[in-house]
């Protein structure tokens, strides 16, 4: 058979392809790399799943695309991001230095929180805020939502902001009063059934709204078109309810259907 005929009998076929494995992109013009960072149930490297895996497993099935997948820290995810030697990355928020370099495609949106100690006796962020000894624990690369970003640089420039690279330290130095409070999200939730953690700790609310997360995208490694074609690929996940089935085997219903539909 010709080449060129070839060409279009794949182009039809993916054309007709079911809302199940959308074709974009079409074209896959190299492998794609892409870097998973372990964060509660977003990605456990003990059981290789998450959410972020199988949103990951996604992706490669309706693309036909070759994606690398790596894991490492958020730090050094955006570090690779910004100079276009890393694709992409899942579950990431923006900020205006993030959009300079990095392209996203949004899939759900959820709230933070901060989890402190009991005995501090803190019924409020002010709180926390005001008692100059008490410490915060963030893991390094990550940003947060509004207020949270302000409690954390506030910290930072009064020398009271201990970093990790993953949250299991951060707990670790909870419950050994190292640090007094720590900032979380829902994917968090799971450490806190752990009888130590729950029975030690109280979590406070920002007030802040839900912060929208999505496909991190490098501005230097996809090309605009590129890009559109991922985020053609999100919006068909959203639309055909992949993203909320998936939610839903991490959290009850009401909750994934709060994340996914926000």
């Amino acid at each position: 058979m010709h080449r060129g005929c070839l060409a279009f009998l794949v182009a039809v076929l993916l054309a007709t392809a079911s809302p199940g494995q959308t074709a974009e992109p079409s074209a896959c013009p190299r492998p794609y790399t892409l870097a998973l960072h372990e964060h509660g149930l977003l990605y456990s490297a003990d059981t290789d799943r998450g959410i972020d895996k199988d949103t990951v497993d996604q992706l490669v099935e309706r693309s036909g695309c070759k994606i690398i997948v790596s894991l490492m820290p958020r730090a050094r995810i955006w570090q690779l991001i910004e100079t276009g030697a890393l694709d992409f990355s899942l579950s990431g928020i923006t900020n205006d230095e993030r959009d300079q370099y990095a392209a996203f495609a949004w899939y759900f949106a959820d709230k933070y929180y901060l989890l402190v100690r009991k005995d501090l006796k803190a019924t409020s962020i002010d709180d926390f805020q005001r008692a100059a000894k008490f410490q915060l624990g963030v893991i390094r690369g990550f940003r947060y939502s509004p207020n949270a970003n302000r409690l954390v640089d506030t910290l930072q420039a009064d020398q009271r902001v201990v970093f990790a690279t993953t949250l299991d330290p951060l707990y670790t130095m909870l419950l050994a009063g190292r640090i007094q409070g720590m900032i979380i999200e829902p994917f968090d939730y799971p450490a806190l059934q752990e009888a130590s953690i729950r029975e030690a700790t109280q979590l406070l609310e920002f007030n802040d709204p839900a912060v929208p997360h999505g496909l991190i995208m490098s501005r230097k490694g996809l090309s605009d078109a590129e890009q559109n074609r991922w985020r053609a690929i999100i919006a068909s996940m959203k639309s055909d309810g992949t993203f909320l089935r998936i939610f839903q085997t991490y959290f009850p219903e009401a909750m994934a259907n709060s994340m996914v539909n926000y």
